[in-house]
């Protein structure tokens, strides 16, 4: 046998082992980790007592009697207890009259406290950020929030930069689905997603039920994330996206207007939640889970599913509801905190336990809804309570104007710590009474007759 013959196998395989390795790291390149991610939480004095919150709604003037009877019943109701955020000028008492300077400081003010913690904890540079994807729907600024960042922090000239207004509050999973995409085609990437809400130029002041509900709802909050794609860094990363899946029914009249931002008949601009918002969002919330059902959920139960469905086509008398358990395929369920209406529902489409619901209904009652950035509350909740473990898989749900449900699943990387906002406070919950004690302190509005004038200098009793 010649060298030739000899070498032949070695001339085949080692091309062919190059091939292979090359198509496993090219696969590997394209996958989407969470390296990190960082709340924020506002100092103390940033709190919304139960009082407070009563002298707020007191000094719109525009309200009468049955509207503040409507924002009683609203609160007492809405999940939300007394340690939310507000930006400065409410407490200012600048809510009528909030300046554009009034947004940048608020979202200043997050970005210097959690995206630097961010970076310190990660020790990334800001001039390894290769791309930047920042949502803040309610607050469009020229520069951009993005550009604001980049400044801020000495971005490179180079980095990719995406700004996303008007998402509502599925925004941070469209941002997700940015990054994921972006990575696919460039390997060895560094992304930040900034994920807030500014509430300073958008508090409504007018006396339109469908906008009022915003400002019992909506507080203070934010959140910031590294994502990268750096084979490198899988055992260093938190959670690894599994699957992503967006549904949008803007082309639908009713979905469309369902959840608004638009001017009332006095010329205050606010966010209208129409009554058809339930149903929008019912339906975006079955054809996304549609969707996203096949990817993440095992075989056995897609064949008991469609057996019980068909059976029941049939009308077959001893065939039993046709019901998926997406518990199944899923270990965790990190559900947005639009509300409590929100969370029931939810929970009982998809047959979730209360341990199941927990951590959304204590984000509810400790940080409000904060919009986009709600999520990753929910899902620091479930982390300090040393729920997540490696393997674990997390499915998040979230709803947005447009109208939108956008939901992914992640899997998790390796056992969590939990040092994150939740620090200092996690082992006070899950709080057994989430009663609000609005009726409590403000029963003398709930019993009081038309003919009863709140006074201009009235002060609220402690």
């Amino acid at each position: 046998m010649d060298l030739i013959d000899m070498l032949y196998p070695v001339l085949f395989i080692l091309p062919l082992s190059y091939l292979l390795w090359s198509l496993y790291e090219r696969r590997r390149s394209r996958r989407c980790y969470i390296l990190d991610y960082e709340c924020y939480k506002p100092g103390d004095s940033r709190k919304l007592s139960t009082k407070f919150s009563g002298e707020i709604i007191l000094r719109n003037k525009q309200l009468g009697l049955h509207e503040y009877k409507f924002l009683l019943k609203t609160i007492v109701s809405s999940g939300i207890g007394e340690e939310t955020y507000a930006p400065q000028m409410v407490f200012d008492g600048r809510e009528s009259s909030a300046t554009l300077s009034d947004g940048l400081l608020e979202m200043d003010e997050f970005f210097l406290d959690s995206i630097s913690a961010l970076l310190r904890r990660t020790a990334v540079p800001p001039s390894h950020i290769d791309l930047l994807v920042v949502n803040v729907s309610m607050l469009s600024s020229a520069p951009s929030l993005a550009s604001r960042i980049i400044n801020l922090y000495k971005l490179r000239e180079d980095v990719k930069l995406y700004n996303l207004a008007g998402m509502g509050c599925s925004a941070t999973t469209i941002a997700i689905n940015i990054v994921q995409n972006i990575f696919k085609t460039q390997p060895n990437s560094t992304a930040m997603i900034v994920t807030s809400e500014s509430l300073s130029p958008n508090w409504y002041m007018g006396n339109d039920r469908s906008k009022m509900l915003a400002n019992c709802l909506f507080r203070t909050g934010g959140c910031a994330l590294i994502l990268t794609n750096k084979p490198a860094f899988s055992k260093k990363a938190m959670f690894r996206l599994r699957t992503l899946v967006r549904t949008h029914h803007g082309a639908s009249d009713d979905a469309y207007g369902c959840c608004e931002q638009k001017e009332d008949d006095l010329g205050f601009v606010g966010v209208h939640l129409g009554k058809n918002l339930p149903k929008a969002a019912t339906r975006a919330f079955i054809d996304n889970l549609k969707e996203i059902a096949p990817k993440i959920l095992p075989l056995r139960e897609l064949i008991r599913f469609m057996t019980l469905k068909n059976l029941r086509k049939l009308r077959q008398k001893w065939s039993k509801t046709a019901a998926i358990n997406f518990k199944s395929g899923v270990d965790h369920f990190c559900l947005h905190t639009g509300g409590k209406a929100v969370i029931d529902a939810i929970g009982t489409s998809l047959g979730l336990s209360e341990y199941d619901v927990e951590p959304a209904r204590m984000t509810l009652h400790r940080f409000g809804n904060t919009s986009a950035s709600s999520l990753w509350y929910v899902l620091a909740y479930m982390e300090a309570k040393k729920r997540l473990k490696k393997g674990d898989r997390v499915f998040m749900i979230s709803f947005g104007a447009g109208f939108k449900c956008n939901s992914c699943v992640w899997e998790v990387m390796r056992d969590l710590e939990g040092d994150n906002v939740w620090k200092g406070f996690i082992d006070s919950y899950p709080k057994k009474n989430l009663a609000n004690p609005f009726l409590e302190k403000f029963r003398w509005v709930h019993d009081a007759d038309d003919s009863f004038t709140i006074p201009d200098d009235y002060l609220i009793p402690d």
